[in-house]
């Protein structure tokens, strides 16, 4: 009988403390949002998932630092989230944390599915416009409620996963190379499974908006793009792990 995974997985670290991932289980859904203004957003399109964990918060200043030493946030506090980070500098820090750890497959960034099947609470999901909620003020930090800056993880609510700061705080990195026209083609190819974006590209994905954007640019499927070198306060990240790989 195959053994279920654990609903919380505990990674720890050197200083005695540890950060929680969430078991999200593997399913379908669809992915994109048909009524969207934005064109990158649609069409709506079938994906399939498999099962991963992902941080339960977007990677904080405290958790950064444990593995760095160092600190390049603007708004500084150990449990607000790491920004000033690049999708280049987010991959150091994978590297440095997986070295560390050595697990049988390796903590990584979600992939934009990922991310969007989290936002929207996996096979729980009570199809919200935001991560947990259709008032983005219940679960979110943004342009009306930040007063300019980042805050701690976790004080809002979490979403059906219990998945905290997925919609506002800080925007988060996705693995995937960003292409407006990619959802187009995944909707001619059928199914989905687990997609992994574009080949190639100019831009990594961005996902969730942030602390300085409006509400429009804090919902689960509102896509975003950056430059892989590019550093702005609020942009931070998340962390992904294969269900597989916990034994």
């Amino acid at each position: 009988m195959k053994e279920t995974p654990p609903p919380i997985l505990k990674i720890p670290l050197r200083n005695g403390r540890s950060f929680d991932m969430i078991f999200v289980e593997g399913g379908e859904f669809l992915m994109g949002a048909e009524k969207s203004q934005y064109d990158d957003e649609r069409p709506v399109h079938q994906v399939k998932v498999s099962g991963f964990y992902i941080g339960k918060f977007p990677v904080t200043q405290h958790l950064w630092q444990s593995i760095t030493g160092e600190n390049p946030s603007r708004f500084k506090g150990e449990n607000r989230p790491v920004e000033m980070v690049s999708w280049h500098d987010a991959q150091g820090f994978i590297e440095k944390l997986n070295a560390a750890l050595s697990l049988p497959q390796a903590i990584r960034l979600p992939t934009e599915a990922e991310w969007e099947f989290a936002a929207r609470g996996g096979n729980k999901s009570g199809k919200y416009g935001y991560a947990g909620s259709d008032k983005l003020k219940e679960v979110g930090w943004y342009s009306e409620n930040s007063y300019g800056e980042t805050k701690p993880v976790g004080l809002k609510f979490p979403n059906e996963l219990g998945l905290s700061d997925m919609s506002g705080n800080v925007w988060e990195w996705c693995q995937d190379w960003y292409d407006s026209d990619y959802y187009k083609k995944c909707a001619s190819e059928g199914l989905s499974v687990n997609p992994q974006g574009p080949e190639r590209g100019v831009y990594r994905v961005l996902r969730g908006g942030g602390y300085f954007y409006s509400a429009g640019d804090c919902r689960s499927t509102y896509r975003s793009f950056r430059h892989p070198d590019y550093q702005f306060s609020g942009i931070g990240f998340r962390l992904v792990v294969p269900s597989q790989s916990v034994g």
